[in-house]
């Protein structure tokens, strides 16, 4: 956390103003918490990050072009960035914060444009995810990013309740109807760690 903000606030205030800076610094310092303390979770994955923050970032200087610096124009940032990232799958929670700042900038991101996407807020989320994932290479146990995660197969074992397949899975989450932060391989690892424990416990009797 210490190396990601401190290449990302350097950066952030070579190439905009002191008081913007702060702003994107803060946007992502909020992206750390999740990186660094909590890489497993599905908002801190890297189509999150990146997804996050650049159309969060496209949403707030565009805001700001044609709606102009103000409340409703944040208003707008922030409401919009939450919608795109929840079509586009791609919900990361300090997003945003970025959408809220390009419009809090106001002047510099009018003087800059679109660039503003590309720097500081591309590039700052490049630098922090390339930290990321080299810090959480060290740990095995910190599986990040999550795709790169090959679980161990698990022991067979005689299995009293039925398997359920992937479709199935699928299916039931889609009736929940809400963003559950665990992913789907973690909920099938968790039901066969239950299945097999239950089976342990509980082993099927021999007929007599």
């Amino acid at each position: 956390g210490f190396s990601g903000i401190l290449i990302v606030y350097l950066v952030s205030h070579r190439v905009m103003d002191e008081g913007t800076a702060l702003f994107m610094v803060a946007s992502m310092g909020a992206s750390a918490v999740l990186l660094f303390a909590s890489p497993h979770s599905a908002f801190a994955q890297p189509w999150n990050l990146v997804g996050g923050h650049v159309f969060s970032a496209l949403i707030g200087v565009s805001c700001v072009l044609f709606l102009g610096q103000g409340w409703f124009s944040a208003a707008v940032a922030v409401a919009l960035a939450i919608g795109v990232m929840h079509y586009l799958n791609c919900i990361h929670p300090p997003g945003g914060a970025t959408a809220l700042t390009a419009v809090l900038a106001g002047g510099a991101v009018q003087e800059t444009g679109f660039l503003f996407v590309l720097m500081p807020v591309l590039l700052n989320t490049v630098i922090i995810l390339a930290i990321a994932v080299g810090f959480n290479a060290l740990f095995k146990w910190r599986r990040y990013p999550a795709a790169l995660y090959k679980p161990e197969p698990l022991a067979e074992s005689a299995d009293p309740y039925p398997d359920i397949t992937h479709a199935e899975f699928v299916a039931a989450l889609a009736e929940i109807d809400t963003f559950i932060d665990v992913s789907e391989q973690d909920l099938l690892r968790i039901y066969a760690l239950v299945t097999r424990r239950e089976a342990e416990q509980n082993p099927p009797k021999q007929a007599e």
